[in-house]
């Protein structure tokens, strides 16, 4: 977390404003910098003036402009992973779940993007030294999918305190593409106040294919679309946590070979997610996951499985770094 706005740390600005700042969620100097004017002025209440100079004098504190590649290396040094529960997910992903990024899960029904999300909000919630990310979780649930019958499971499975597990999680259900958007602006206030380290949001896409159909509301979407994405990535970057997104899929009937299937969303999807991964259902309760896009990534495809543990190696088994809790038995 970043350094917390007191009055006078930005010269020339008020203590009411100040105040406005920390009511509205914006508390630190990453979060005000990473906001843009406008969205300060609605979350706020301040005058627009008012709104441009004090993200302009956040920025000038935090941004230290241009920087070499070794120091940028050195700045991704403090990114954290959490672990997927299973080791060869692990490793296509770079280690684990990264943060200050947006994963985008793809797939059809059926495919295991909500059983990864179930996975990784009991497993963010470890300390950093066991592999997770030492915070609370924060689900948007948009279509209803998100229930904790299903955590209590996969904490049980692992030998996690179900109760400290389920009292760490966050759920929000959105009822509609307003909600929706209006949950992820409130996004930053719940993060600082509840040390929020995992944002998801199952799914990203689904009101907005139901509430704007048609190429007449094509355009209207994917700009409410565009501009939900990037407050999912300035929180993401202000607070160092790890946002994951569910995404669907589409067909394509006059697909001759291949995947008929492809990513809802178009563009802004696309170049709004740092690393999208692909899944399918396979053989024996397996799912076929793979990285179809990313900076560094490979686009590498393996196979899992959907156990009582949630996400595990296809031979049934996860990793665990405490001694104490118990490994499942290959089958």
């Amino acid at each position: 977390m970043g350094e917390v706005i007191e009055a006078g740390l930005l010269e020339g600005v008020a203590s009411t404003t100040v105040k406005k700042l920390h009511k509205a969620g914006l508390v630190t100097l990453e979060s005000i910098a990473v906001t843009p004017p406008r969205d300060i002025v609605e979350l706020t209440g301040m005058g627009i003036d008012t709104a441009v100079k004090v993200n302009a004098l956040a920025r000038m504190k935090v941004d230290p402009g241009f920087v070499s590649a070794s120091d940028m290396l050195e700045m991704r040094k403090h990114k954290l992973r959490c672990r997927t529960g299973s080791n060869e997910l692990n490793r296509i992903l770079g280690g684990g779940l990264e943060t200050g990024v947006i994963t985008e899960l793809i797939g059809e029904f059926g495919s295991g993007k909500t059983q990864i999300c179930y996975t990784l909000s009991v497993l963010a919630q470890r300390p950093v030294e066991e592999g997770g990310l030492g915070g609370r979780v924060c689900v948007i649930d948009t279509e209803g999918t998100f229930l904790p019958e299903r955590v209590v499971q996969i904490a049980e499975a692992r030998g996690y305190d179900t109760q400290e597990i389920l009292s760490n999680i966050l759920i929000a259900r959105a009822y509609n593409s307003d909600h929706q958007v209006l949950l992820i602006k409130n996004l930053p206030q719940v993060a600082q106040e509840h040390d929020v380290k995992l944002v998801i949001v199952d799914s990203m896409i689904g009101h907005f294919r139901g509430e704007y159909i048609g190429r007449a509301t094509l355009a209207e979407r994917q700009q409410k679309l565009a501009s939900a994405l990037g407050n999912l990535l300035r929180v993401a970057e202000a607070f160092n946590l790890s946002v994951v997104l569910t995404n669907q899929v589409q067909a394509k009937p006059d697909t001759a070979y291949g995947d008929p299937n492809k990513p809802t969303g178009g563009h802004v999807m696309a170049h709004a997610c740092t690393h999208r991964m692909y899944l399918r259902k396979g053989r024996q309760n397996t799912r076929l996951a793979r990285i179809i896009d990313s900076p560094y990534l490979p686009e590498e495809k393996i196979r899992i499985a959907i156990t009582e543990a949630g996400v595990t190696d296809e031979d049934g088994t996860f990793p665990e770094w405490d001694d104490d809790s118990p490994i499942q038995e290959k089958e």
